[in-house]
């Protein structure tokens, strides 16, 4: 396979590097670790690597070096649409190149070949309550596929250290190719009465999971744009970082999988774009369902901050312009759904929130993020169950995290065991007596 010798280039190419920072540089400082940066969440400690995305401040997600915009126009079209192969993104993941059209296409038909689910996973579903969230039935299926783990069979026979990143990347490309089917299969047995769509053998990853969620294009194009926009943010979140930490223990990545998708599932990480969703539809309601001028929205905006609330979906720990993801979506929904209202809603709140926010100063950024955009285009196209959302999250947090872990097993990366310090240790040091 083309893509797993691409990938034993650039890994045997990257090693000496890895190597020499540990051997001859190793003592170097690169962060100071603060009483504040302890205690509130290691935010903004330099202590993990990560080659496949890089959050610029000014320029968003960069992948692999790209930032959004270069990658959308790069990577190779799906004949007659407007978004990406998915299949292409994953190949720019790990080996950091843009792939050709036969590149590409080799993916596609590689994953289709793995795609197809495991009977008893249906069964395992079926057993669940009903009224089960959806994303406790995605974690729970992943796991229950640990038993086809390639790694986990390789690791049991022996397996020199430097070999790891081969099952790994087994095991990533099986759950790449299954996790889409798993999450239409997780719908439609949720939500459509178990009435299950059989995939098209013609479609690629994102047309596919369209057509078996039942939803008509244009939505197999926003389905890839969605995978490809959430597919990596750094390794500090907490679904990255949970599915870093997991596998640092040489867990097999159906149980790294499993975990990333239980740490999404938190309010404070995963839960924001339905938030979103459903506060726009309640300021809708107060409204009347009307659209109001600019000037009944300011008005609104600022009643809602002095009122001590906030707008959700408006700034961010990092990025301090426009989230590229946004504004990719912005662009999508200005041209296939301009008129819907909730859109407009959304768009008067881009117009009016930012200078708002920024007249009233607290705000470090005062701009959009990914979340104030993306749960309005979900809802246009029928998928109005807000619990569903955050499984199309993490189908696109699944390419990154992936990605990473057969990095991490490539170069050898150790179990991670951070430090822990006693609270009297801190006062030691502030000088409390």
């Amino acid at each position: 396979m083309k893509l797993r010798d691409k990938l034993a280039e650039k890994i045997e190419g990257w090693r000496p590097r890895t190597t020499r920072l540990l051997k001859d540089h190793g003592d170097k400082k690169i962060s100071d670790v603060t009483i504040a940066q302890a205690i509130g969440g290691i935010r903004g400690v330099k202590c993990l690597v990560t080659d496949i995305s890089y959050l610029d401040p000014n320029e968003g997600i960069r992948f692999r070096g790209y930032t959004i915009p270069e990658t959308l126009a790069a990577l190779p079209k799906v004949p007659g649409a407007e978004m990406p192969y998915v299949e292409g993104h994953i190949w720019l993941l790990l080996t950091g190149e843009i792939p050709s059209e036969e590149e590409a296409g080799e993916l596609v038909e590689e994953l289709k070949k793995r795609a197809e689910l495991p009977d008893y996973v249906h069964d395992v579903l079926k057993t669940m309550p009903r009224d089960s969230h959806p994303m406790a039935m995605f974690s729970a299926a992943i796991l229950s596929m640990q038993r086809e783990s390639v790694y986990a069979k390789a690791y049991e026979e022996g397996l020199g250290k430097m070999d790891h990143w081969q099952p790994t990347l087994e095991d990533a490309l099986n759950l790449w190719a299954r996790l889409p089917r798993l999450g239409a299969l997780v719908y439609r047995l949720k939500y459509k009465d178990d009435k299950q769509i059989k995939p098209d053998p013609k479609l690629d990853l994102g047309g596919n999971f369209a057509h078996q969620m039942g939803i008509e294009p244009p939505y197999d194009d926003v389905a890839r744009l969605y995978f490809i926009l959430h597919s990596d943010h750094e390794s500090g979140n907490v679904s990255a970082h949970a599915g870093h930490l997991i596998g640092s223990a040489l867990s097999d990545p159906y149980y790294s999988t499993s975990s990333m998708v239980d740490g999404l599932a938190g309010p404070l990480h995963g839960l924001a774009n339905q938030e979103v969703l459903r506060w726009i539809q309640g300021v809708m309601e107060q409204m009347g369902g009307k659209i109001p001028t600019e000037e009944e929205m300011k008005e609104f905006v600022w009643e809602t901050l002095n009122s001590g609330q906030v707008i959700p979906g408006f700034g961010h720990a990092v990025l301090r312009k426009t989230d590229p993801r946004y504004t990719e979506q912005r662009n999508f929904c200005l041209k296939h759904l301009p008129d819907d209202p909730i859109f407009k809603y959304v768009d008067l709140l881009y117009k009016v929130v930012p200078p708002i926010l920024q007249e009233q100063g607290k705000a470090k950024n005062p701009w959009p993020n990914v979340d104030a955009q993306s749960g309005v285009i979900q809802w246009y196209y029928g998928l109005k169950e807000y619990d569903f959302y955050t499984v199309l999250f993490a189908i696109g947090r699944a390419l990154g995290v992936l990605s990473n872990i057969v990095w991490d097993r490539a170069l050898g990366y150790p179990i991670e065991r951070p430090k822990s310090v006693t609270t009297a240790m801190l006062e030691e040091m502030a000088g409390i007596e």
